[in-house]
């Protein structure tokens, strides 16, 4: 029955139904990019797409496994954050098909998988001697498996770039804010937005990583053409089973041999090899400007940072001069207030009689003593440097 565009397995209606800790969903399209729900475990996709349960494993959401592109002999694993699938050359199954991040990527490959079959099934491949010179572009698109491919990376690239976009919206005025006025709710909130940059961050660094190490490595690239391998293996000794999206190198080195037109496929595949590696390089930029996006944010912050240390060890360096100026002061009324202390006893002296005007000098000159020291001591630490002038 036909649920949300999707086509749904009445055996696996029920256990469609039942909540579990962790989704076994997927959906299947086919290369007319018709789907079909399906609730499956490890086992039944092992046993549907011929890959071992190692590589099954850095599909399960439950396990913290990086980015990876995995190509096997019948089939690509793929795992880009969110997006959690395995391509072969006829069909494409993608993990948690109703996630909000993930519906996109469906819809995509719905409506990008049919565009190039523009011709009956099993007219794919065709003799590269009957190749037509006047074929158009559309003749010669990519196999099944880098289309898929292609709309993985350009969901997992545009979901990358707007993250990053939302956390500078965010994060550029909140960090002028907290310049113009330094509180705890502006810190706390820059604070949170550099664990979110942190965070995203890692998550670019490993798609990036994975991206590079994928162009620096041809085999791990020629490993990710399943139509080629499954053509040469279907018919390893004859023209039949070649596809024609591999004829154009087959042209380039029209020069060997054509005895055995298998050796030709073999010694040109390393120009095939170009092709989908100007895929991945032009994805592999994008995924580089969203990282710049981050390094340049990242920037921003730490200038932000050095920008309220410094206001902070101006506001530190004012308390200690007040401090200054406020020590020096008790210690010159410390020794006024001594001095009234020893003419304040109850100790009888002689001078005390008939020397009335002794209170008038003493009260005189030791104001004019604690001022005088306290001029001292100010004057002594703005020559040193201490404090401002």
């Amino acid at each position: 029955m036909a649920q949300d565009g999707f086509v749904v397995d009445n055996q696996n209606q029920v256990s469609l139904m039942k909540k579990t800790a962790v989704s076994r969903n997927w959906i299947l399209l086919d290369s007319n990019g018709q789907g079909t729900i399906l609730d499956l475990d490890k086992y039944a996709i092992m046993r549907r797409v011929p890959i071992n349960a190692r590589d099954l494993r850095i599909l399960d959401p439950l396990l913290s496994y990086p980015s990876k592109i995995l190509g096997r002999e019948k089939a690509i694993v793929l795992n880009l954050e969110h997006i959690k699938a395995i391509i072969t050359t006829d069909e494409v199954l993608i993990r948690d098909p109703l996630d909000e991040n993930v519906i996109p990527v469906v819809e995509e490959l719905q409506r990008r998988l049919p565009l190039a079959i523009g011709r009956g099934e099993g007219e794919d491949y065709e003799l590269p001697g009957a190749r037509n010179e006047d074929e158009t572009d559309e003749e010669t698109e990519f196999p099944f498996e880098f289309r898929a491919l292609e709309v993985a990376l350009e969901g997992i690239s545009s979901f990358l770039d707007e993250q990053t976009r939302e956390l500078e919206t965010a994060a550029y005025p909140a960090l002028d804010e907290l310049t113009a006025k330094t509180s705890s709710y502006n810190l706390d909130r820059v604070r949170k937005m550099k664990s979110a940059m942190t965070r995203l961050t890692n998550r670019v660094q490993k798609v990036r990583d994975e991206l590079e190490e994928l162009l620096d490595d041809d085999d791990d690239m020629a490993d990710l053409y399943l139509s080629r391998k499954s053509a040469i293996s279907a018919s390893p000794f004859s023209d039949i089973g070649i596809p024609k999206w591999f004829s154009d190198s087959l042209t380039i080195c029209s020069k060997i041999s054509r005895t055995s037109r298998a050796s030709a496929v073999t010694t040109c595949e390393e120009d095939n090899v170009e092709e989908l590696e100007m895929l991945l390089e032009a994805y592999f930029m994008q995924i580089e400007s969203t990282m710049n996006k981050l390094t340049t944010l990242r920037e921003y912050i730490d200038d932000t940072e050095d920008y309220i240390n410094i206001q902070l060890d101006n506001h530190r360096n004012q308390l200690i001069q007040l401090e200054l100026f406020l020590s020096s002061g008790t210690l010159c009324l410390s020794m006024y207030s001594l001095l009234a202390a020893i003419f304040g006893m109850n100790i009888p002296y002689p001078w005390k009689h008939d020397h009335g005007y002794i209170f008038k000098w003493v009260v005189i000159l030791a104001g004019i003593s604690c001022a005088s020291l306290f001029l001292t001591i100010i004057s002594y630490a703005r020559r040193r440097g201490l404090v401002g002038s």
